[in-house]
């Protein structure tokens, strides 16, 4: 869990649907004239069916629960090749638990539409590990690399923090970099603030000044929107 993020406590413990359940639901927006369906989750990536268990007990199944389990991947697939004239979108991924079968399945079919929306919320290792956000700057740039050699035409979007607990200026220089690298198509971009009852409420000083915090979330999103309208000029 993120030190900074509330939602754990707002939305409860996570759970996955049964996929046919979930199957089903499309067909019937489908056949009521909807032409977009979206595979909504706080992270859509740890999606796990064995048959209703948390995915924490995952390794307590048995061997035939394992051997048939439904992976996000695998979702994706049963409702692309189920309705393949319908546009498939999903959100949101977190980058510790995408998988480059996600990435095979944007490629496989022509109906799932090429957009991630990939939060990192900074570029710097040391506000990553003060997140806890469960990778490092590196680990995703090469999540990203791979996506892009898979689906050539794929277009990112992120969440962006500033000014969280202890954030240094070359912590930002270090976001600004890794928002240069990624050539996001678009994002959402914020000043940390805190939220009572999370890890950083509690744990950590919110000792980066209003100003500072300020000037960095305009230099961000500023950058967002050159590189927003880099990406958008061949269009």
């Amino acid at each position: 869990m993120c030190t900074f993020c509330v939602v754990p406590f707002t939305r409860g413990r996570e759970r996955s649907r049964d996929p046919h359940s979930i199957l089903e639901e499309c067909k019937d927006l489908w056949n009521n004239g909807y032409k977009e369906v979206t595979l909504l989750g706080q992270n859509v990536d740890s999606y796990l069916w064995y048959g209703g268990g948390p995915k924490k007990d995952f390794d307590k199944a048995s061997e035939m629960q394992k051997a048939t389990a439904v992976r996000f991947a695998q979702l994706l697939e049963m409702v692309a090749k189920e309705l393949p004239e319908m546009r498939i979108r999903f959100a949101t991924s977190n980058p510790q638990d995408m998988s480059l079968d996600v990435f095979r399945m944007m490629a496989k079919y022509p109906n799932i539409c090429k957009y991630v929306h990939l939060p990192v919320q900074s570029g710097s290792n040391n506000m990553l590990k003060a997140m806890n956000r469960q990778h490092t700057r590196e680990e995703y740039l090469e999540l990203i690399r791979e996506a892009k050699k898979i689906v050539p035409e794929i277009a990112f979007s992120q969440d962006m923090i500033v000014g969280f607990c202890g954030e240094t200026e070359e912590d930002h220089q270090d976001t600004l970099s890794l928002m240069q690298e990624v050539e996001y198509d678009y994002g959402y971009m914020f000043a940390y603030s805190e939220r009572p009852g999370t890890p950083a409420h509690k744990k950590m000083e919110d000792n980066v000044p209003a100003e500072v915090k300020q000037r960095r979330l305009s230099e961000v999103i500023a950058l967002q929107g050159q590189l927003s309208k880099q990406r958008m000029a061949p269009m």
